[in-house]
């Protein structure tokens, strides 16, 4: 079901097109802010109309014609909107205007397909899912204008060519925002997306073949960087005078002691914080990204970091645990505290998550299964991505060793084995 339509119908003429001072009159459908135009073949003299009304002026019989015609449009055009409604159609000023001109039984188009399905899954995607495909409908359109100059496409002319041709526009894209290109992942995600919807699209018949048949997506595994016990001791230690910057290390630090992502520890409160099986504090929240429960115990920094907040005027305010603060700016931030704290990686809160997973559990013994259920994983495959990066440290830490031993003089060669 779609959300709360806003639909309305005005007439307008077209003052700026005057001709032997008389002017076309249009209707305009809009729905929810987005606007159709229906040019109803019909002129007037541009001192008898009523544009407060949307309506000829006088009794003349040339304006109670045109009335006339106003009305009969206007029940024309709110029959084809109960007809759409009572189908259960997507209803947009676009599909109201081709009922009423006869022209609904014509294919549908790209952009058609997106607000669509954006509107439909509103409601069943969480806010940062549905953000992510609002900025794919931004690439699109910009690939359309730009590349293909065109302002729209109907699905029936999605091609192959038209998959590859848009991958190779992303790659190649450099955002006005900073100068720098999208990673092969941030590529695939994208056309993830844009195939979703148009899987969508052969589900519902709208297309008679899938353009993505032939397409293989193509993943680069990359490692999960974390923190280091060495590299998270020096930001807990690390002193900070200004409060944004003493905010973001707080929720940094709590993210890295409980595993929880920036939208969840946003979103705690203290209906959050129950008595465990243990008789200790335990964080008992819903996952925002894939709405699992998740149960953990609050280790003792954690709990610190509660305290400190607890009746802060802004935790007053928002009635959660912490100061709320956006992710770009927390992003932003966090690249401060790590020029500042002498960490050389790329500090963002995704790494205070798989700090988490890394260096405070799996490398202390925290069995997999264990680790898997704090992080909210319904597949402990998920979880053996952390397992694998704990091996390969393992596997580094002996290669430096082996290094160290042969430079000392106790070679294997001069050692006897007993006997």
């Amino acid at each position: 079901m779609q959300s709360q339509i806003n639909f309305t119908l005005s007439f307008w003429v077209n003052a700026t097109r005057i001709k032997n001072n008389q002017v076309s009159v249009y209707g305009r459908i809009t729905v929810n802010g987005k606007r159709a135009n229906i040019s109803l073949q019909r002129k007037v003299i541009l001192s008898e109309w009523d544009s407060r009304r949307g309506r000829a002026k006088g009794n003349k019989q040339e304006s109670r014609l045109l009335n006339r015609y106003l009305d009969q449009v206007k029940n024309r055009v709110y029959t084809a909107y109960d007809e759409l409604i009572k189908e259960k159609a997507f209803i947009c000023s676009q599909s109201i205007k081709a009922r009423f001109l006869g022209e609904d039984n014509e294919e549908y188009s790209l952009l058609t397909l997106i607000d669509y399905h954006n509107t439909q899954m509103s409601e069943s995607l969480t806010y940062g899912t549905l953000k992510n495909y609002f900025t794919t409908q931004k690439y699109i359109k910009l690939f359309l204008t730009n590349k293909r100059k065109i302002q729209d496409i109907y699905l029936s002319q999605l091609t192959y060519r038209f998959v590859v041709d848009f991958e190779k526009f992303l790659r190649s894209y450099v955002p006005s925002d900073h100068q720098k290109q999208m990673e092969n992942n941030t590529v695939m995600k994208h056309i993830q997306r844009l195939r979703k919807m148009v899987t969508l699209a052969y589900k519902m018949e709208w297309i008679d073949k899938d353009p993505f048949i032939k397409f293989k997506p193509t993943y680069i595994k990359n490692e999960r960087e974390f923190l280091r016990e060495d590299e998270l001791q020096k930001i807990i230690e690390r002193k900070f005078d200004i409060e944004r910057l003493i905010l973001v290390k707080d929720l940094f630090i709590f993210s890295c002691y409980t595993g929880l992502s920036y939208i969840d520890v946003m979103q705690l409160n203290e209906d959050n914080i129950s008595l465990g099986i243990d008789g200790g504090k335990w964080i008992i929240t819903n996952r925002q990204k894939t709405h699992n429960k998740v149960k953990i115990p609050l280790l003792p920094i954690a709990e610190i970091l509660i305290k400190k907040y607890k009746g802060h005027i802004k935790t007053k305010k928002t009635k959660t645990l912490f100061p709320n603060i956006s992710n770009q700016k927390l992003n932003s931030y966090l690249k401060e505290i790590a020029d500042l704290s002498g960490i050389k990686k790329n500090l963002t809160f995704h790494i205070a998550r798989h700090t988490f997973a890394t260096t405070i559990t799996l490398s202390n013994g925290v069995p997999i299964e264990t680790v898997s259920k704090l992080l909210g994983h319904t597949k402990i495959a998920t979880t053996q991505i952390y397992a694998k990066v704990i091996e390969r440290k393992v596997s580094d830490d002996m290669a430096s060793l082996r290094s160290k031993l042969e430079k000392t003089t106790y070679r294997s060669k001069n050692i006897e084995i007993g006997r």
